[in-house]
């Protein structure tokens, strides 16, 4: 019997593998969007698909401007997943959040520049809504298989986005704090805009390893001192994370409003759409391919 939930998992610092997979495969991936982060390693946990993607490839071989996020959404789509979580390394903003914590993320601030942000563009025009740019049904479940998998937990995190490689400054993490936000990050743009195009409910669970540098000492160690001890750790509690939610999911999937999101988000008329924009999105509008909405003639 097919799966009812095939849980896609993109592996963010330090997770570059995900052990413990029945029936576990790596296959090549191609999308039509350019070159993925890498392979994808398929198998299941119980009766759960699974699909795991390592962000930042092999070895971290990828800066965060340099992943193909587009690409890496397409092959999640094509892999038949139907729930996406990822996972990420964050600094906290907040003296309440500490290293080795958990943010199961709310909200997002994506100051990022230079990024692919849509699948869509000239001759396909489409426009989701982000007002709620998680899916609470999914971080619900990652909140409390979290919260299992030990240490601290903290929901509806706000999630500053930053271009990177560098960290950020003092002042501008002073300025991130004035806004509300918790943590801050370099991946969770254009990752989660593209999940939505992609008719993905989706979810980011981050993992804290440091606090950011306007809460270090100048004279204290920064945070590229501090963020690998913690990524081994994290990675562990992660593997355990995703072991959890697997096992936690309800037997049957009900549907998310976020699986026919399209429905409501193109523009363009019918009539009017560019045929080879259109067949680009065989996998990211595969549902309205499949239902005769676009024309492969």
């Amino acid at each position: 019997m097919k799966p009812e939930w095939t849980l896609g998992v993109i592996g963010g610092s330090g997770l570059y593998d995900l052990p413990g997979l029945e029936d576990s495969q790596e296959i090549p991936v191609a999308s039509a969007f350019g070159d993925p982060s890498g392979p994808v390693k398929l198998g299941r946990i119980g009766p759960v698909k699974l699909v795991f993607m390592a962000r930042h490839g092999d070895g971290h071989n990828l800066p965060p401007s340099s992943v193909n996020y587009r690409a890496n959404i397409d092959v999640m789509k094509r892999c038949g997943v139907t729930d996406l979580v990822a996972l990420s390394a964050v600094g906290s903003l907040s003296q309440d959040i500490s290293p080795g914590d958990f943010v199961v993320v709310g909200q997002f601030i994506d100051m990022t520049v230079g990024r692919a942000r849509s699948f869509f563009g000239p001759g396909l025009v489409a426009h989701v809504s982000l007002a709620d740019p998680v899916c609470s049904r999914l971080s619900g479940y990652a909140a409390k298989a979290a919260k299992k998998a030990g240490g601290g937990v903290h929901e509806g995190s706000w999630y500053v986005v930053v271009e990177g490689p560098q960290f950020p400054t003092r002042a501008e993490n002073e300025l991130y704090r004035s806004w509300g936000a918790h943590v801050v990050g370099m991946t969770g743009m254009p990752e989660a805009r593209l999940a939505r195009e992609a008719e993905l409910p989706y979810s980011l669970v981050g993992m804290v390893t440091g606090q950011a540098a306007s809460q270090l000492p100048a004279e204290g160690l920064a945070e590229a001192d501090t963020t690998a001890a913690m990524m081994h750790e994290n990675a562990e509690r992660a593997r355990k994370l995703v072991s959890i939610l697997a096992k936690s999911l309800p037997a049957k999937r009900k549907p998310s409003p976020i699986d026919t999101i399209l429905d409501r988000a193109i523009a363009t008329p019918h009539e009017r759409w560019d045929r080879v924009a259109a067949l680009r999105l065989d996998a990211v509008a595969g549902r309205l391919l499949r239902n005769g909405t676009i024309s492969a003639e």
